[in-house]
């Protein structure tokens, strides 16, 4: 029976199914969870609404179906949080898991580097949160932020616009002086949480084939040189609106400048030579693990 895993962040919503063998995105929407929640201090019925009619229409199909909730959801406390989750079983009678920053790095580091020899980073940016793993056989050490790409475009809306006026340094600045650091380095920086891949393929940048290790989920990456060479480029060059014009989300667009931001300060903190940009979600330890609870 195919299991259907929705995992709801801050601003995109991600729905893959699990046929017992491979995992397939079968949709992913934008509903800007965080952007809303900071405007009106609560969650917006109208993103509620687009949730529950995302969930029933899924119903309609599957019956096994799992949905957690990332970022803005932690943060909701005491009646607000009982409140949401009541809701949300009245309407779908199901359960939304609520899952801590902590265990979502280890469930997605453990799917970026199931291939991977050597030491690495993992980086997990997300609409409202950041996480960085340092793995070397086992996780090693990490740092969790409460900031993310939503946070930086609403000190720089303009990074949304067809070609930034905002520097690349100068929001890189804004990171590295809120972001949660460590010491440690590694070589090879892998990315996942965002749609990495399919925004390194769909935005005009450069890149390679993967030639570092071998996973059907990384085959592509690029050095450091040529990351910031095309991170600047998509600053100041490349049209955000031609972008927009030929892709099926154009909303998910908006946040991929600061997103673009995090991945070089986290690289440069690390000193990593390589960039792996991946598709990978924490949806591949979540099904590990309802295979092990079936």
């Amino acid at each position: 029976m195919d299991r259907i895993i929705i995992e709801v962040g801050s601003t995109v919503t991600k729905v893959d199914k699990y046929d017992g063998k491979t995992v397939e995105r079968i949709q992913e929407k934008t509903i800007f969870f965080k952007k809303n929640y900071k405007e009106d201090k609560n969650i917006r019925k109208s993103d509620f609404e687009e949730l529950i009619q995302i969930v029933k229409k899924l119903q309609n199909t599957y019956q096994n179906i799992y949905v957690c909730g990332t970022s803005i959801f932690r943060e909701l406390e005491g009646s607000e949080k009982e409140e949401f989750l009541t809701r949300f079983k009245e309407a779908t009678n199901l359960d939304f898991h609520i899952i801590s920053q902590e265990r979502e790095s280890e469930l997605t580091v453990l799917g970026a580097t199931r291939f991977i020899k050597e030491k690495s980073c993992v980086f997990i940016g997300g609409g409202g949160s950041t996480e960085i793993a340092i793995y070397d056989k086992g996780i090693k050490e990490t740092a969790n932020t409460n900031i993310g790409v939503m946070d930086v475009l609403s000190i720089f809306p303009d990074l949304n616009d067809n070609i930034a006026m905002t520097s690349l340094e100068e929001v890189k600045k804004y990171i590295k002086e809120r972001l949660n650091v460590f010491k440690a380095k590694a070589n090879v920086l892998i990315l996942c949480g965002g749609g990495h891949e399919k925004f390194a393929r769909l935005s005009g940048i450069l890149y390679e084939e993967n030639t570092l290790y071998q996973d059907e989920l990384a085959p592509i990456m690029m050095d450091i040189d040529t990351r910031t060479k095309e991170t600047i480029r998509y600053f100041q060059e490349i049209s955000l609106d031609k972008i927009k014009e030929r892709v099926e989300d154009p909303d998910w667009w908006d946040a991929t400048r600061a997103m673009c931001a995090f991945v070089l300060v986290v690289a440069e903190m690390v000193g990593a030579k390589y960039i792996v940009p991946t598709n990978i979600g924490m949806v591949y330890g979540i099904i590990e693990e309802l295979e092990k609870n079936s």
